[in-house]
């Protein structure tokens, strides 16, 4: 192993102010000097002097007089030729599906990755098996191959890929599977813009928010992988939405007959406090204002029925183009970080003490994939049933919860059953998995008419 040259990364560190990042390098081993080196090299320090010098900016200030509704369309009017649109572009392999991944269950009591928890009301299925036997169902019916795309972190990546091996990618050839990780920043100390250290020879890294995974897909070369296969269009999800309807024809079809970059399903708000962000034109582009962020007399506001104003609630289902994808993560385009205030635990150097603070005494950089759509020229929003393709697990109890998201999978495909004939008495779980029937004629072709569920039961 050669030695790391000293004066070298003395030099470039002292350039940026960071080289108390060297203090204790003689008592670390050549392998932990290494390693630490291997973080260095991954920290644009010039990016990171300009963040900080911008740390006095609110980036989310904006003219509330600049937020009108945007155009909503509902999903249920597909015809026959927007269809036929969406099919075909499946049967050429031109959509692959990104589910995001890189979270832990740690609100729900669980230190593993989200996607492993169980949430089948009948099966007990993990999140994971529900959405690959999902993406296995459609590369069936349209007889060509969906690319699924897992994005990770540091936390999550071993036992993701350790848990797709053991259930054999759930039916998916492994090449149709990729995996790549989230990329991480450095958190900075709020008062010197020094980087902070979790140990000593370790940086404090901090996954770089769900805007990470668009660049990570480019810095890696998986988009230009995709278009080199032919993928025209990327479907974009959160792994913990159990009801995700991926990659439904009806709403590719209408991405592609539109020429539309970036296109976005809403649910909507049920109450003007409801801690989800919310579509809207902002200054003429296609935007999110965050829960968070928005003024509470747009909050509150009601159209002539009565109905909230700002009701498009963000679901964080998306559809890009990839040439849309390609233009946002290269050049003067590509996302720019957002930052915050957070209490970050630390390894100080100087006294060889990890504190734990009990202000917010550091500065976390993320990137909000949602920051992409007002670069968008052309969008579509669609407004879909909550009860039908929007069901987070999130929380440990009460909404959101996976008592919760059981009930809310099992209602569905209760309705499902019934649209089609089949008896199902109330409270009774009922399951019907992606790989029995991805479509209610599927359905009707293998359940006869008059069938009856009294007892909880699996369709599989």
């Amino acid at each position: 192993m050669i030695e790391v040259p000293t004066e070298l990364l003395s030099e470039r560190l002292r350039a940026h102010r960071q080289e108390h990042l060297l203090t204790g390098w003689s008592a670390l081993s050549s392998a932990q000097r290494h390693a630490f080196v291997g973080q260095f090299e991954q920290v644009d320090f010039a990016e990171l002097d300009r963040l900080y010098a911008r740390r006095g900016e609110s980036l989310a200030d904006f003219d509330p007089s600049s937020v009108v509704p945007i155009a909503v369309e509902d999903a249920t009017a597909v015809d026959a030729e927007t269809l036929r649109i969406g099919e075909d572009c499946l049967r050429r392999g031109e959509v692959a599906v990104l589910v995001v991944a890189g979270g832990q269950g740690t609100r729900l009591g669980s230190d593993k990755p989200k996607g492993l928890f169980p949430v089948g009301p009948v099966s007990g299925a993990s999140l994971f098996r529900l959405h690959v036997e999902k993406v296995h169902a459609l590369s069936r019916k349209y007889g060509a191959a969906v690319p699924l795309l897992v994005m990770t972190s540091a936390a999550t990546t071993d036992e993701t890929r350790a848990f797709f091996r053991e259930h054999d990618h759930f039916g998916l050839t492994s090449g149709d599977v990729t995996f790549f990780e989230q990329g991480t920043m450095p958190a900075l100390d709020a008062a010197t813009g020094k980087l902070l250290l979790a140990a000593p020879g370790e940086l404090t890294l901090s996954p770089n928010g769900h805007g990470g995974t668009l660049t990570a897909l480019a810095d890696t070369g998986l988009l230009a992988e995709l278009k080199a296969r032919g993928v025209r269009h990327v479907f974009y999800f959160q792994v913990d939405n159990a009801l995700v309807d991926l990659a439904a024809p009806g709403f590719v079809g209408r991405h592609v007959a539109t020429g539309s970059d970036a296109s976005t399903k809403v649910v909507d708000k049920t109450r003007p406090d409801e801690k989800v962000g919310v579509l809207a034109l902002i200054d003429g582009h296609c935007g999110i204002v965050e829960y968070s962020d928005l003024p509470a007399e747009l909050a509150h506001a009601r159209d002539a029925d009565g109905e909230l104003l700002h009701r498009a609630g963000n679901t964080a289902i998306h559809l890009f183009s990839v040439a849309f994808l390609e233009r946002v993560t290269q050049g003067s385009q590509r996302l720019a970080y957002h930052l915050a205030r957070k209490k970050v635990p630390f390894y100080d150097p100087d006294t060889g003490v990890s504190v734990k603070p009990a202000f917010e005494n550091a500065l976390k950089f993320e990137l909000f994939v949602f920051d992409a759509l007002p670069l968008a020229e052309r969008w579509l929003v669609v407004r879909v049933k909550r009860e039908d393709e929007f069901a987070p697990l999130k929380n440990a109890t009460g909404a959101d919860s996976p008592e919760a998201v059981r009930a809310a999978l099992s209602a569905s495909h209760a309705r499902r059953l019934r649209s089609v004939g089949v008896e199902v008495a109330d409270g009774v779980p009922v399951e019907v998995a992606p790989l029995f029937a991805l479509t209610d004629a599927e359905l009707l072709a293998k359940i006869p008419a008059g069938t009856r569920v009294v007892v909880p039961t699996l369709f599989e």
